[in-house]
């Protein structure tokens, strides 16, 4: 059987079908070159969830293998640069209720599929690490819990997996895996953008429906709900993060959630949701008048982060530093300050400080929408992917405005990923006169 693509694959139900096997391997390949000869590393599938809730597998663990089985473990023994696959045996029962699932028992076709060298059953885990000199695993950040609730603190999954590797091999020294995990996932390649580059149209098509269906009275889960419905039907599984959908005096919180308000006439809302697709998410941040036109203050306001977006954008290429690109924007938009006139000395003052702040080239994204890695202090590498948000604030009427697209570092300079969303205020106007989802859709429940 020709493994070379991934629509090769026998059983879609079995494996993913998005990255052939050799994306695993070369992945698995450059953790090698990281943590030496003398080292295992080792990843944990993610755990299964509660009856009747579908599963997902935890990022790191997809991103070297592709295995979409819970309680799945892979070890990297850097001695050998061989790769074991720990999968569960067969489970008749679970089967029959919800289909295949791959296991150890189909060693042969597990390895086929995934590129590893050894497929094994997980209770022979320990007998792997017996002769462990240093063991690389993820290390996360503390729980929720044990930040702020002491009397209900449990341990995180990876401090577990930890205590466990210290009492199973009480000479070997425990490393973070995270940091080199996090450098290889900043840098995308080709099949990796290839699934990025549909998440970002899905997330502006999501916003720009959201803005031909948004009226007073709406709801902004209604426009939560219009997203999800976009994300869906297009082949996502769903959100990639909580949706952010402000309007009014909630978009002063930045992350936003509830969610639960009706948007109120001559108010903004922004609109800040992307889709899990493919195990790849976007990001996004569009403002937009509730009634479909932006009053004076408004258009004063969003106007001058728009320009700043696009001043940010035209200098974004490889080899610039970040630094340098933030600096050349807010020199042409410090002339731009000078040559307004503004409506308010606090809208002025908010304009000039957004020169200061060093966040607008924000976060890397891919797999998590905040995915880690710091691209800010060497020169841009082509399958760079982050977030160009420009913002500013306006603490005496609690007003935050922002706009953010996602985009991927190329050869020559840069791909915008969620520019289908409109972005020059006419443009959204315009589309705003176009009727939306919700409106075609009868109300079913009496208010």
């Amino acid at each position: 059987m020709d493994m070379s693509s991934p629509a090769s694959v026998p059983d879609v139900s079995l494996f993913q079908t998005d990255f052939p096997p050799l994306e695993f391997s070369v992945r698995r390949s450059k953790v090698f070159d990281q943590i030496g000869s003398n080292a295992l590393a080792l990843l944990q599938g993610a755990s299964p969830l509660g009856e009747l809730q579908s599963f997902r597998q935890s990022n790191d663990f997809y991103y070297l293998c592709g295995v979409e089985v819970p309680d799945a473990y892979l070890l990297l023994d850097g001695n050998r640069r061989k790769t074991t696959l720990y999968l569960p045996g067969r489970n008749p029962g679970q089967e029959r209720s919800e289909g295949p699932i791959l296991n150890s028992d189909q060693a042969s076709l597990a390895q086929t599929l995934t590129g590893v060298d050894e497929v094994r059953k997980t209770d022979e885990l320990p007998h792997g690490l017996a002769e462990a000199q240093t063991i690389y695993t993820l290390q996360g950040p503390p729980s929720p819990a044990e930040m702020s609730n002491p009397l209900d603190a449990q341990p995180t999954r990876e401090a577990y997996l930890i205590d466990k590797l210290k009492a199973l091999c009480p000479n070997a020294d425990i490393e973070d895996l995270s940091p080199i995990i996090r450098s290889l996932r900043m840098i995308k390649s080709t099949a990796e953008i290839n699934l990025m580059r549909p998440a970002g149209q899905l997330t502006a098509l999501a916003v720009a429906e959201a803005m031909r269906g948004v009226k007073p009275s709406v709801m902004e889960y209604q426009l939560a709900a219009v997203a999800d419905y976009i994300f869906l039907i297009n082949g996502a599984r769903g959100g990639g993060y909580p949706p952010i959908i402000a309007g009014g005096k909630n978009a002063w919180h930045g992350h936003y959630s509830r969610n639960d308000s009706p948007l109120k006439d001559g108010d903004l809302v922004l609109m800040d949701y992307a889709p899990d697709y493919g195990y790849y998410t976007s990001d996004i941040g569009r403002m937009f008048p509730v009634n479909g036109t932006y009053t004076a203050w408004q258009r004063e306001l969003y106007g001058f982060i728009v320009e700043y977006h696009k001043a940010l954008l035209k200098r974004i290429r490889p080899g610039a530093m970040a630094s340098d690109i933030m600096d050349d924007a807010a020199q042409e938009m410090k002339q731009v300050i000078d040559q307004t006139t503004f409506s308010k000395a606090a809208y002025e003052n908010a304009a000039r400080g957004a020169l200061e702040f060093r966040g607008h080239l924000s976060h890397t994204v891919g797999m998590d929408v905040h995915d880690g890695g710091d691209y800010r202090n060497s020169p841009l590498i082509p399958g760079t992917v982050f977030s160009v948000d420009p913002m500013m604030w306006i603490p005496e009427e609690r007003l935050y405005i922002r706009v953010e697209d996602t985009v991927v570092i190329t050869e020559d300079g840069i791909e915008n990923l969620t520019q289908l969303a409109p972005l020059e205020l006419d443009d959204v106007e315009q589309l705003m006169k176009e009727e939306g989802i919700i409106q075609k859709l009868p109300p079913v429940i009496d208010s």
